[in-house]
């Protein structure tokens, strides 16, 4: 009887042991955020912007794909300009909140070398098009959820690992800056747009 309540107390200190040295060293947001349950469907960026100086950038990201309206697109055609690109899906709530500052920086840059374009990652083209249509969005957007290529060329080249994720890619192709996670406004976009184009 002795013997048993030692070892169920023993087990119940070596338990409580083990929880609190996992919890001590999780420093992990993704797994943070499954612990927490809020069932929110998204991988969310903590707002980190990443610069890259011209001489460490990598080579330029070649893709192709088509757009929710069928067309087809590729790197080739946004050569020699500003490529702003926003990895996103329709039921990602950071996504719906930055969409207007997008369409705003969009507009900004009109009649300029610069092209935006949404990489959608989860939804058919109707739910892209409704999505555009919803929240004013004239830019067009590839769907690789029906061709897993294009979000394979742009994690070769630089890690996307929160949606929402925003590139600048530069004159040649390259990454020039990276935004993990929701815009808070247009303002960071824009300027990271402008250094870029400054290079052309």
């Amino acid at each position: 009887m002795i013997a048993r309540r030692g070892r169920a107390a023993a087990s119940a200190l070596l338990s409580a042991a083990l929880i609190a040295g996992l919890v001590g060293c999780s420093n992990d947001p993704l797994a943070d955020q499954y612990r927490a349950g809020d069932n929110k469907g998204y991988i969310a960026g903590d707002f980190r912007v990443v610069e890259i100086p011209a001489a460490d950038r990598g080579d330029p990201v070649e893709f192709e794909g088509t757009t929710e309206s069928g067309d087809s697109v590729s790197s080739g055609d946004f050569a020699g300009g500003v490529l702003v690109v926003n990895f996103w899906y329709a039921a990602c709530g950071p996504c719906r909140a930055e969409a207007p500052d997008l369409e705003k920086a969009y507009s900004a840059f009109e009649g300029q070398d610069v092209a935006f374009l949404g990489i959608n990652t989860v939804d058919a083209p109707q739910a892209a098009a409704a999505f555009a249509d919803t929240y004013g969005i004239s830019y067009p957007s590839v769907m690789a959820a029906q061709d897993g290529a294009v979000k394979l060329a742009f994690a070769e080249r630089t890690p996307i690992n929160a949606t929402p994720t925003t590139l600048v890619l530069d004159g040649e192709g390259r990454v020039a800056a990276r935004i993990i996670g929701q815009l808070p406004d247009d303002s960071f976009l824009t300027t990271l747009v402008r250094d870029a184009l400054d290079e052309l």
